[in-house]
């Protein structure tokens, strides 16, 4: 499997960025880590192995993403608005730098995105808000309302960045640029954030928003080995 390491001096973040790129051939597919995770994650933790048949044969290629996760949502030691300007730096560097350069490098605009846990937010977020640049959004495990991390603090730039907000109001011209996407929002029914997942699905279902929506029974499902196996049948 053809497996390269990339990085960058980012001007949308203003430090260097790191990256994993696997695959020669295939829909380009950005992948977001979970929680404070790594660019290395999805290789340390089995999922590129899970896809290495795909991948080998040219049917997807997968472009692994650091996060900053530490630098904003999980930044405690500032103050709301800091936290989500911080993302919100790493939104553009994602729209702005990460995207043209995974087309360019990829030769095709069927752009997808993928991810577990928190990355599972990351993707569905960049998906909803650029619908023009991605074809496809698989999020597992994920949250889609970020109050939990703004201790009572929100303003414009919290709204636009938590999709269970701004979903919620799209008016008809953005639910039929967003039903273009392939969703697939699930996870374990028992597992802890399974109640943020039907509460997402429920408001694209109330928007008429076409999505994949699944809550797999009985099981917990938040783990490394439940997203392996479900990548396998929705990625590419």
């Amino acid at each position: 499997m053809q497996r390269e390491y990339l990085q960058w001096d980012s001007p949308s973040l203003g430090r260097r960025m790191e990256l994993l790129w696997f695959g020669h051939a295939g829909r380009p597919v950005l992948t977001f880590p979970t929680s404070m995770g790594r660019f290395y994650q999805y290789e340390d933790f089995g999922i590129v192995g899970a896809l290495a048949d795909r991948i080998e044969a040219g049917a997807l290629q997968l472009c692994c993403l650091d996060s900053v996760d530490g630098e904003s949502w999980y930044a405690k030691d500032r103050h709301p608005s800091e936290r989500v300007r911080r993302h919100d730096q790493y939104d553009r560097y994602v729209r702005e730098e990460v995207c043209p350069f995974a087309v360019s490098r990829a030769g095709r605009d069927d752009l997808a995105t993928f991810g577990c846990s928190f990355g599972a937010y990351h993707a569905i977020n960049v998906a909803c808000r650029y619908p023009d640049r991605v074809r496809k959004a698989v999020g597992f495990s994920g949250i889609y309302q970020m109050h939990r991390f703004l201790d009572g603090y929100w303003d414009d730039l919290c709204y636009f960045h938590s999709p269970a907000a701004y979903v919620a109001n799209f008016d008809d011209g953005w639910v039929r640029r967003v039903s273009r996407v392939e969703l697939v929002v699930a996870t374990g029914e028992h597992d802890s954030l399974a109640e943020a997942n039907r509460e997402f699905q429920d408001i694209l279902r109330r928007k008429g928003i076409p999505a994949v929506t699944e809550l797999w029974p009985g099981v917990w499902g938040h783990d490394w080995n439940f997203w392996s196996e479900h990548a396998r049948r929705f990625l590419p």
